[in-house]
């Protein structure tokens, strides 16, 4: 089962959404933002079942 997690690109600080998996308990990895598609690192920890941390980082570049 995904979740859907809303929060605010460190780019464009528009509100936007990854759909996460939260059966794997930590996910470190790049995705682009749909609104500036600039490169986001995402880091998700999850206990049991529930996502008890995200971070959304710039990169620089």
């Amino acid at each position: 089962m995904t979740e859907e997690y809303f929060f605010t690109c460190p780019y464009c600080w528009q509100q936007i959404s990854f759909i996460l998996d939260p059966s794997i308990s930590e996910q470190v990895y790049i995705e682009d933002c749909e609104v500036c598609c600039n490169p986001i690192e995402v880091e998700v920890k999850v206990e049991e079942g529930e996502i008890v941390y995200f971070e959304a980082r710039s990169i620089e570049q």
